[in-house]
């Protein structure tokens, strides 16, 4: 069983695609932290739309961007890597070019714009696994993604504080935003294209799954919807269970997200390195079942009501967010681990749909569910999820001796 022992940031650089990807990577996560979180409020500040204009708008171009996946995946398979990289970082500028060129009022360049942030969005995932899935192997390519995770959630944070301390200039300091953002993706777009990395489909390294049909993976996708409700937790649910059925003071869902940022940021790296030990199945599975305990956690947390409630959501939320490190350190790489070398991009593309749609649905069921009270929102989250682990732990598909790979 090949495990991770020592953590060489050297090698990591290298694994991730090299000095300038990694550059690119840092770039292009600062600037999405930098406008993304505020797409709204440019919509409703800047352009003065209406805010359900402005939501419709934002959710067509995540559907879009989940249509034109098939058509990345099929890019991938050619060989290409580096330039679908630059692509989708390429396609994000050209999103915010036409923000900021639409006229205060108009709702169709607006979504237009918002279509291609989409897409863009939602092919970064699946080029960017299959680049690092072509440089490195085995579990180097699993603390490589989880080194590439890190990185972005760094970026994004540092975007993110960048951008709310800018917010008390109004609508001319998000289009200032917007405007560094634009320079931002073009800067990463430059960087990762010239890298040049392309795939040789005829090699098939060592460890890797041998030539033959892409695996259904029909568990996995339907489990991973499910998974992915982790993601939207500590920006969704629990600010949504804090301010509005607790009570609490909008700092605790901020210290909230802040600590999900630090942990992930710190910890994705090392605890994927320790779990290579372990199938990566079993590990995925192992995620569903720490996260299902957070939900339990919940559960009990708001229980508490009062001054405890608060703290004990925030306790809990360290646990949840543990969950989602073990998880993203672990599904990816089995999807990787599993695709044959010549059908890697439409694999990926498939589990990005997966992903792309638990994240659009995720917010209107956490917030359908909220108004029923904390049993029926952290009960069914909770039984939905070991659901889902079960289904990951039992599907067959390129069974677990690839997993230990």
């Amino acid at each position: 069983m090949e495990t991770v022992t020592t953590i060489r940031p050297r090698a990591l650089v290298r694994a991730c695609g090299g000095p300038r990807y990694a550059v690119a990577l840092a770039v292009d996560a600062l600037g999405t932290g930098l406008l993304r979180p505020f797409l709204l409020l440019y919509g409703v500040m800047v352009l003065r739309l209406s805010a359900p204009a402005t939501g419709v708008a934002m959710t067509a171009g995540i559907v879009v961007g989940l249509v034109c996946m098939p058509a990345v995946g099929r890019w991938l398979d050619r060989g290409a890597r580096s330039t679908v990289v630059a692509a989708s970082m390429l396609v994000r500028a050209l999103g915010v070019a036409l923000l900021l060129a639409t006229p205060a009022g108009q709702a169709g360049p607006f979504a237009a714009a918002a279509l291609l942030l989409g897409v863009g969005n939602q092919a970064w995932p699946a080029a960017h696994a299959a680049l690092v899935a072509t440089v490195a192997h085995g579990r180097e390519r699993d603390t490589a993604l989880a080194a590439g995770r890190a990185l972005r959630n760094a970026g994004l944070g540092v975007g993110a504080l960048l951008a709310t301390a800018c917010l008390a200039g109004g609508a001319t300091a998000l289009r200032a935003m917007a405007v560094a953002t634009a320079i931002a993706y073009l800067t990463a777009a430059a960087l990762a294209g010239s890298v040049r990395l392309r795939a040789r489909p005829a090699v098939t390294p060592a460890g890797d799954a041998a030539a033959g049909p892409a695996p259904r993976m029909r568990g996995l996708l339907a489990a991973n919807v499910v998974y992915v409700f982790c993601l939207n937790v500590p920006e969704i649910a629990l600010p949504l269970v804090l301010v509005t059925q607790l009570h609490a003071s909008p700092v605790w869902p901020a210290a909230v997200f802040v600590a999900n940022t630090v942990l992930v940021v710190t910890l994705q790296v090392p605890v994927t390195a320790w779990m290579s030990r372990f199938p990566r199945r079993h590990v995925l599975a192992l995620a569903g079942v720490v996260l299902a305990v957070s939900y339990l956690g919940f559960l009990a947390a708001t229980s508490l009501g009062g001054g405890w409630g608060a703290p004990a959501v925030a306790a809990v939320s360290v646990v949840c967010t543990l969950g989602e490190i073990v998880y993203a350190g672990s599904a990816t790489a089995l999807v990787t681990a599993l695709a044959p070398a010549h059908v890697l991009g439409r694999v990926l593309a498939r589990f990005e749909l997966s992903t792309g749609f638990g994240l659009a649905v995720s917010p209107a069921v956490i917030t359908a569910l909220a108004p029923h009270g904390p049993t029926a929102l952290w009960g069914g989250l909770a039984g939905a999820t070991l659901l889902s682990a079960s289904a990951v732990a039992a599907e067959k598909d390129g069974d677990d001796h690839l997993g230990r790979r």
